[in-house]
């Protein structure tokens, strides 16, 4: 019979998905699709610049190599309903995680699960970056299992490794969850084994007796305790296992240089400086408000509840909330991570609540025949409202209007119509797309693939797209006849009364301006 607390386990999940089924198209799933489209049409590894005439040839790390061909197979086979149902499938995969590395019971954990999954979900997109929040999500399961003294999944870690660093150039977070945990554990042994034993005073005794009796104390606390023998060979056996992990980085199509990329990518000062997700986060904005919630929420629990903060807890939550405040892009993350350690704290805090406040306890009886069969006719509405939910989203028409909305459509379609000759300036945030519609035709001047272009070139582009002194300059370095920008941008608005320029289209979204022959 289907019990209550299983009937809200399974509107979990059946909720996370329908959440998580919806237009995933983001600026970089475009030129993501391309890369995978051109691998599978021929065969190959795509490790230089194909998309860019600027670039072309140049050699080109292409950590995601191993997420773009699945997601052009989705693509190719079902459409925008192929991508979307690929990221529900990945977040749903990645919360059952979650609820499985969670403590307590089914009501407490379901309730932790959606505050995570709503803290993530701006970030769910039909990106590679998706992999590693199912990644970041294993790794966080398998190190809180071997932290309650089950070892038995270790080995996984270094095969996800393999399979992370192929996958999505976030690898760096396995290692990140890695060293926090090693860190933790260490130091929690060494902390039971230097710290001085604390000796209350009893009553009228002499400071001799006492000084006495703590120096026979530290004599028993300096002798290593027999489990410390164990706690050793523990940590010895986590860093092995994260020594396998860096061993196996090297496993991919461009080798040893990999274990550099992540250092390489953060110091594009750019990335900071330009682009949203790399930016600390506006807490304006709703839906980054939600991962304040999460933030405080845990701090609230964890002071209120009489359970001591575990070390390796309290680094893990401390290093990737300190990510989230650093970079927009890395809350997803910490929203998975810190995900167990609310559930542990708030736990307690529940058991305390329901032992003062008997009327609070959840009675897990059996349910009765009626209740089963009430419990089932629920389950079948909540399964028939999901379906009704997710029809919109897997539609053409429904994805082409988000897309026309956010990227050229109509002016690429005027590009197309007119075959202007001549290279091209445009938008950053709109190469992707046009990688997609216009490869091989018109190659880019730039897209999304930031550690391609060298932080000096992004520079230039800035100061060009936002009419910079000096903007001129680049446009004839390059030799630009086309420009393809955002209506009303600065640069739009020079070109458009520029001598020897001319506005060839433009619409509420995009403008093309042309160089007029001499």
């Amino acid at each position: 019979m289907l019990a209550t607390r299983r009937l809200a386990t399974a509107i979990l999940f059946l909720g996370l998905f329908a959440m998580s089924v919806r237009v995933s198209m983001g600026a970089d799933t475009w030129w993501h699709l391309r890369a995978g489209q051109w691998m599978v049409a021929n065969g190959a590894l795509l490790s230089v610049d194909v998309f860019s005439y600027l670039l072309a040839g140049t050699y080109w790390i292409n950590h995601s190599w191993l997420s773009q061909i699945p997601l052009f197979l989705a693509w190719d086979a079902f459409g925008y309903a192929g991508l979307n149902l690929v990221v529900a499938l990945v977040v749903v995969a990645t919360f059952v995680i979650v609820f499985r590395t969670c403590p307590g019971g089914s009501y407490l954990r379901a309730f932790v699960v959606l505050l995570a999954a709503s803290t993530s979900s701006v970030y769910w997109s039909a990106r590679p970056q998706l992999a590693s929040l199912l990644l970041a999500a294993t790794f966080s399961f398998v190190l809180n299992q071997f932290r309650r003294a089950d070892k038995n999944h270790m080995w996984l870690l270094p095969l996800l490794m393999l399979l992370w660093v192929n996958l999505h150039g976030g690898f760096a977070i396995g290692f990140i969850l890695l060293l926090t945990t090693l860190l933790g554990e260490a130091l929690k042994l060494c902390t039971a084994l230097v710290l001085p034993p604390t000796i209350p005073a009893a009553d009228n005794e002499s400071i001799s007796s006492r000084t006495d009796r703590w120096l026979r104390a530290m004599g028993r606390s300096l002798r290593i305790p027999a489990h410390a023998h164990e706690e050793w060979r523990r940590s010895a056996w986590l860093f092995g296992i994260g020594l396998a992990c860096a061993l196996l980085v090297p496993l991919n199509p461009y080798g040893p240089r990999m274990l550099l990329y992540p250092f390489e990518t953060v110091s594009i000062g750019v990335l900071q400086d330009f682009i949203q997700e790399w930016q600390s986060p506006n807490f304006h904005i709703a839906s980054n408000q939600i991962f304040l919630v999460m933030v405080f929420s845990t701090l609230a629990v964890v002071g209120f509840s009489r359970r001591r903060l575990d070390v390796t807890d309290f680094l893990v939550s401390s290093v990737f909330a300190y990510l989230g405040f650093l970079a927009g892009r890395n809350i997803a993350i910490f929203a998975v991570v810190a995900a167990p350690v609310l559930a542990t704290h708030l736990e307690n805090l529940a058991d305390r609540l329901q032992y003062n406040f008997p009327v609070l306890r959840i009675d897990l009886a059996a349910p009765t025949l009626l209740q089963a069969r009430l419990n089932w006719t629920l389950l079948l509405l909540v399964v028939f409202a999901v379906g009704v939910k997710i029809i919109s989203p897997l539609t053409n028409a429904t994805n082409e209007a988000f897309v026309a909305d956010f990227q050229p459509v109509e002016a690429v379609a005027h590009l197309r119509e007119t075959s202007p000759t001549g290279n091209l300036f445009n938008s950053y945030n709109w190469g992707g797309y046009l990688i997609w519609s216009l490869y091989p035709d018109m190659p880019v001047f730039i897209d999304g693939r930031t550690d391609l272009y060298a932080d000096e070139f992004l520079r230039a582009y800035l100061d060009t797209a936002f009419a910079r002194p000096g903007w001129q300059a680049t446009l004839e370095q390059y030799e630009i006849d086309i420009v393809l920008i955002e209506t009303g941008s600065n640069l739009a608005g020079v070109l458009s009364v520029e001598p020897g320029w001319r506005v060839d289209y433009s619409d509420e979204i995009a403008t093309i301006l042309l160089r007029m022959a001499a």
